[in-house]
């Protein structure tokens, strides 16, 4: 865990990287917009075999999701990486492990669609029901939040802020 830290006082100091803003219910219905229309890419493409833009665009739902509950608590991050790594260090306690592993396994698949030919086969029944679960269980974590957990969240986001100035 040590080197997630470090990783994330990384990410603090990116200009690009993570930063606290002012909460914005407009991003968020911007964001989750973005995740719906992913969706539907997601399924064109699957629909007409295109499955590498299929696949890129299940993560992109899944990103989009992960992005609108960032800008729910009022943070914002443009390097993919570190806002999975940050969506982790804030939610590791309470959404399953299963949640974490998928959003960067789907990253990790679309990174060898976009670049590499598609070797292994793709599931696309699995993987379309999986990204549309996946958008629906961070709509839930975002219902569930209140100002008081909010408050809470944008804290652990400012004590790395504070550790990173220290390091």
């Amino acid at each position: 865990m040590r080197d997630h830290a470090r990783y994330l006082r990384w990410c603090l100091r990116q200009s690009k990287g993570i930063a606290i803003v002012k909460p914005s219910e407009n991003l968020v219905r911007a964001y989750l917009q973005k995740s719906r229309n992913a969706i539907k890419s997601m399924e064109v493409n699957a629909e007409a075999s295109i499955i590498d833009w299929a696949v890129s665009a299940s993560y992109y739902a899944k990103y989009f999701a992960v992005y609108s509950l960032l800008a729910k608590i009022g943070v914002k991050c443009e390097i993919h990486d570190c806002t999975i790594a940050l969506f982790e260090y804030l939610f590791r306690d309470t959404v399953p492990r299963q949640l974490i592993r998928e959003l960067r396994h789907s990253k990790e698949d679309r990174v060898e669609a976009q670049y590499y030919p598609l070797v292994e086969e793709v599931r696309l029944e699995q993987m379309m029901s999986r990204t549309k679960s996946f958008v629906l269980d961070i709509g839930e974590i975002m219902d569930g939040l209140d100002s008081e957990s909010i408050a809470r969240l944008r804290s652990r986001v400012k004590d790395l802020t504070a550790t990173s100035r220290t390091h």
